[in-house]
């Protein structure tokens, strides 16, 4: 089935009328758009700004003529109260859209050892350690910068287990999305994994992920966030490795909630998510509770970091 996109770009008073009367010939609803956004506060809290976009489709059949025609009209009665620009049009072909970004995810080679690899595609390199992933709407693909920031320091921190052969190799996920970090973990050689997410459909995710991965019950995986963990309604509530890929300002609040408390005497909190003009904030939060940093990476805008904290 082809579609006819026809748009509009208006201001902000008048796109609810213009997406009234799209809806009334667009069997799937109306896209509308902001063609900018003003950031309102450090947490990339945003409220739109500009023209906005409103799209609709309407489906290429013997009737498209005719619902075109009344469309036009339709609009053309709403350009009597006010001034309204000439609706563009623009031919779509229906594809599986689902499908369709899956050729423009490829395997990603991490650090020395590892592979994220599309979860419907085999590992390009055997000696590399697969991690299959399939995104679905949790986030943790292993394209971004901070997810392969953090991934390269969770696996110097088990190349370090290896050399003075730590007996506990348990790991604390906050915010684990697709469930990519501590998947890694779990091939990299810990022996459990706990991941925790407030939303439920990473949490879905993540189980999914690990059973492509042929992981089990040594990956618990919970709703939750620090809190939770802390009070004990996991199977850990604290580890030598705690990881959290979120956002800065998010890890600052998790900082005042108890995330350092869950990282054992000697074990290290990696974090990632942060900005770089973020990261002196993000430091100064995990010195205040005590940790000490111990590595700082950089890729493009973004930073990851170790931080340890000290045997008393």
């Amino acid at each position: 089935m082809n579609w006819l996109e026809v748009s509009l770009l208006v201001d902000g008073e008048l796109a609810e009328a213009v997406a009234d009367v799209l809806a009334r010939f667009a069997p799937n609803g109306v896209v509308t758009e902001s063609t900018g956004v003003k950031y309102v506060d450090e947490e990339n809290i945003g409220v739109a700004v500009g023209p906005i976009s409103v799209r609709a489709y309407l489906e290429v059949n013997n009737q498209l003529e005719e619902t075109r025609q009344k469309l036009e009209e339709a609009l053309f009665y709403l350009r009597m109260i006010q001034p309204l620009p000439a609706p563009t049009y623009k031919n779509i072909a229906d594809q599986n859209w689902m499908e369709t970004w899956k050729e423009h995810y490829k395997p990603i080679p991490i650090g020395k050892r590892l592979m994220i690899v599309p979860a419907w595609m085999d590992s390009p390199e055997p000696k590399r350690i697969p991690i299959k992933i399939d995104p679905g709407m949790a986030f943790g693909t292993g394209t971004h910068p901070t997810t392969q920031l953090c991934l390269e320091l969770i696996e110097d921190w088990f190349t370090q287990s290896e050399i003075v052969n730590r007996k506990s190799k348990i790991v604390i996920d906050i915010g684990c999305g697709s469930g990519i970090l501590s998947i890694a973990a779990l091939k990299l050689g810990a022996t459990s994994a706990l991941g925790v997410d407030i939303d439920i459909e990473s949490v879905a995710n993540s189980r999914e992920n690990a059973d492509k991965n042929g992981i089990g019950a040594e990956f618990v995986i919970g709703q939750g966030s620090v809190a939770e963990v802390k009070s004990g309604q996991f199977a850990y509530k604290s580890a030598p490795l705690v990881v959290a890929n979120i956002l800065a300002p998010v890890i600052i609040r998790l900082f005042d909630a108890g995330l350092a408390d869950l990282v054992e005497a000697g074990g290290v909190l990696v974090l990632s998510g942060i900005l770089s003009e973020q990261a002196e904030k993000v430091i100064e939060a995990a010195t205040a509770k005590g940790l000490v940093l111990t590595e700082q990476r950089q890729m493009g805008d973004w930073v990851a970091m170790s931080c340890e904290k000290p045997v008393f």
